[in-house]
């Protein structure tokens, strides 16, 4: 009997452990090493809506889709309109699809309820995971990216993944961080920013990045 504890015992710590090793140390942007990759990376791209889609398609155009590919986009049930921004970005590009998950938190929804959507969304969200299992996960704005990536983080935890989450924070985000921003402060490895107050206002963390994107 006792021997079940200890495996158990055993099991939470290197969890914990693993848990501790990716927020505190592999996040730290000077201690990566740089890598010379010779194929693209598959990236799943979040779309959060109105101006965050439209500020995430800017980001997209700067973007070499070589380097990129397959691209799976990823949108909320209730959002249509990001879905012809996506088509008018690719435009004649075959590799990429488009996806969606029920969105944690509609406009004016109470906090309360949301607890039950966002878990509904989290739950969802496993599958489209476990199915792709992209290199980067790319997303901004709202509370769509948050299950995606709270299941991205779980997964590089237990080891079925290796995928690199980066949030970029609304450039309308000009002296705190959004919810989202502060939820995903501990999850994300890169993070980043658009204003330098909002930077200092972080004490210049490492995992915090001043962005030219805009």
């Amino acid at each position: 009997m006792y021997t079940i504890y200890y495996i158990y015992i055993c099991i939470c710590l290197i969890i914990i452990g693993r848990i501790y090793f990716l927020i505190f140390h592999t996040y730290k942007m000077k201690e990566r090493k740089k890598t010379i990759r010779n194929n693209p990376a598959k990236i799943m791209i979040i779309l959060g809506s109105g101006g965050h889609t439209a500020e995430m398609i800017r980001i997209l155009k700067y973007l070499n889709f070589k380097n990129y590919s397959p691209r799976i986009y990823v949108h909320a049930d209730t959002d249509l309109m990001s879905i012809e921004k996506v088509k008018y970005l690719e435009e004649d590009n075959k590799d990429y699809k488009i996806i969606k998950i029920r969105r944690s938190r509609e406009i004016h929804q109470s906090y309360y309820t949301s607890i039950y959507t966002t878990i509904y969304a989290i739950f969802e969200s496993i599958p489209h995971l476990w199915r792709e299992c992209p290199e980067l996960l790319l997303c901004n704005g709202p509370g769509t990216c948050v299950p995606l990536c709270i299941i991205a983080f779980l997964f590089n935890v237990l080891y079925i993944t290796q995928t690199t989450i980066i949030f970029v924070e609304s450039i309308c985000r000009v002296k705190t961080l959004s919810l989202t921003g502060k939820i995903l402060y501990y999850i994300a490895d890169y993070q980043i920013i658009q204003w330098p107050y909002l930077n200092k206002s972080n004490n210049q963390n490492d995992k915090i990045l001043l962005s030219k994107l805009f």
